[in-house]
């Protein structure tokens, strides 16, 4: 009998990671026609849970901001 693998088990996993220990994801992509360079695009993103942003110092302002006024979302009326 083979072992299987649950497919869902690993997203879940990589969303919990992904979340909890975030991920800085970074890319230069030049857009070329004809070997002449075009645009050049340089991007950086930061992906993680509020609560880990705000560990390492990122939308600090934003989230006290939103926390004191009591915002609400869609979700919460």
């Amino acid at each position: 009998m083979e072992p299987t693998k649950d497919e869902t088990h690993a997203i879940v996993e990589l969303v919990d990671v992904l979340l909890r220990e975030g991920v800085v994801v970074q890319a230069d992509v030049i857009v070329t026609v004809a070997d002449i360079p075009l645009v050049g695009i340089s991007l950086r993103a930061a992906i993680a849970g509020m609560t880990t942003m705000t560990d390492y110092g990122m939308f600090e302002e934003w989230d006290a901001a939103h926390r004191h006024t009591g915002t609400t979302t869609n979700r919460d009326r």
